[in-house]
């Protein structure tokens, strides 16, 4: 059995089915994300581990034990919230120390403990400091240290970082994995956030309408999404129905829809044969992405979107006609 199952979970609020016959497995050390749009279930779920919610049917289980009636208190389980909940009035070292001493634990095994994770979360150095001495992400990281500190067989992030500064989360997302993989903790992350799932994960369970819509790797979501709606949530697809692409390129497919990535494509590179689908077009916008320059193309009115590096130089302009190469071995066919 994994060390986390949930067999059959459903969640009611009133009429509002949440969660329809979830089931889904984590093992031991890994940190699986679940992702999907505002209000398809993930942090409901999460709250069921937790306690904070009782299921409607289902149970769920933790390293071989069904926890789904046990208390709070006795899952062994950490959460840290998007609100980081610090005491206002505690140091750092006292914030971190709460739970422990809640338990009535030797005061000297408190003070190592303390000082071991702050070490580990990069923060030895503010141990006197009071919260609001504490940028955002430091308060985090504060928060973080509170869970783990407790030494929790799971630890639960919702949202933890969706209030930070785009700069700052993406250093705390290395800084959480790293802690993560350092402690070799079960970790269930939720977030609406696609890149941030790409970077964090060994596994995303991709959610939709409180069902599990794709389950894999990143890399699995990224380069084969098994419809339509995983095509347009993980990264950003072309995503044409079978006439329109065979309008745009004049190929017959045997499916509903094609998907496509924007980078997958070339600019005035013709290639022939079986292997590759080419068209001509115009150039209608470009739009620098960083170091990604975003070209959306356009043939008898069907646009697409074609990503080139950034390099020196002036980008093409409005109006340029241009041949675009699509591999075949880059399509994905729904």
């Amino acid at each position: 059995m994994a060390y986390i199952l949930f067999e059959k979970v459903n969640k009611y609020f009133g009429s509002n089915h949440v969660l329809r016959d979830i089931q889904l497995e984590v093992e031991q050390g890994e940190l699986v994300t679940l992702l999907g749009p505002s209000g398809c279930g993930k942090s409901t779920l999460l709250r069921c581990l937790a306690g904070l919610e009782e299921v409607s049917s289902g149970k769920i289980y933790l390293d071989q034990k069904d926890i789904t009636h046990v208390p709070v208190k006795d899952r062994g389980i950490g959460m840290v919230f998007q609100q980081y909940s610090l005491f206002p009035n505690l140091t750092v070292a006292q914030n971190v120390a709460f739970g422990l001493q809640i338990q009535r634990m030797n005061k000297t095994v408190i003070s190592q403990k303390v000082k071991n994770v702050l070490e580990i979360v990069g923060l030895a150095d503010k141990t006197d400091c009071y919260p609001h001495q504490l940028s955002g992400g430091q308060q985090q990281r504060v928060a973080l240290a509170r869970a783990i500190v407790m030494e929790p067989k799971v630890l639960l992030l919702d949202e933890p970082l969706s209030a930070i500064d785009a700069l700052l989360r993406r250093n705390l997302q290395i800084e959480i994995r790293r802690i993560q993989q350092e402690l070799k903790i079960t970790t269930l992350f939720v977030t609406h956030d696609q890149d941030e799932a790409m970077v964090m994960s060994d596994h995303i369970h991709l959610f939709n309408v409180g069902r599990i819509e794709q389950s894999g790797t990143p890399v699995e979501l990224y380069t084969k999404p098994s419809t339509g709606f995983a095509a347009n949530f993980i990264g950003h697809y072309n995503i044409l129905d079978a006439e329109a692409f065979q309008r745009l390129t004049g190929s017959k497919v045997d499916c509903e829809h094609v998907a496509f990535r924007p980078e997958v494509m070339e600019l005035n590179h013709p290639e022939s044969g079986e292997d590759v689908y080419q068209f001509q077009g115009e150039v209608e916008t470009s739009l620098p992405h960083g170091s990604i320059l975003r070209y959306t193309v356009v043939k008898d009115s069907q646009a697409v979107d074609v990503d080139v590096l950034f390099r020196s130089g002036e980008p093409l302009p409005q109006g340029e006609k241009v041949t675009v190469t699509l591999p075949r071995k880059h399509c994905v066919f729904l």
